[in-house]
């Protein structure tokens, strides 16, 4: 696997903790990597289950796994970009809080691993359209991406 793609930010995540609990910025506006805000959602994933895979022609995807672990993969299938072809493979979550940014164009999915369920918070640079997607989708299991998710035989994958 090769380790980059272009565009690809990945962002260190400070937890600050004290008597109460803690505390974790995820994005802020005067961050180098922040583009603009669309919307704040959150999404989970089952232990085992994937969600993968998709792409966006124009926004921009800003995403953390803030309780449990999920693996996270990318692939560059840009006609034009210099790392065309190339995957990148994170280890997200409570043990690896880190945020990535994902440009236009980057197939992305996660897979909940673990034994609970993974909670994935993401702020793309756009509102999610209902008229008009600007999701484009494979099946995990494609022949197009040459990744292996390790799918569970009977759970439903998407």
């Amino acid at each position: 696997m090769k380790p980059t793609i272009d565009g690809v930010v990945v962002k260190n995540l400070r937890l600050i903790p004290d008597e109460r609990g803690w505390l974790m910025e995820i994005l802020r506006c005067d961050d180098a990597i922040f583009e603009k805000f669309g919307q704040v959602y959150c999404t989970t994933a089952y232990p085992g289950v994937v969600k993968a895979w998709h792409y966006h022609k124009k926004q921009t995807d800003n995403f953390t796994c803030v309780h449990g672990m999920m693996k996270v993969a990318l692939y560059d299938a840009r006609e034009n970009s210099p790392t065309r072809g190339n995957l990148m493979e994170f280890f997200v979550g409570e043990k690896n809080p880190i945020l990535i940014s994902v440009p236009p164009g980057v197939y992305h999915g996660f897979k909940g691993i673990g034994t609970e369920t993974a909670f994935f918070v993401s702020i793309p640079t756009l509102p999610y359209n209902y008229d008009e997607p600007d999701e484009f989708r494979l099946p995990p299991d494609t022949d197009e991406i040459p990744y292996d998710w390790g799918l569970t035989p009977g759970l439903k994958h998407g």
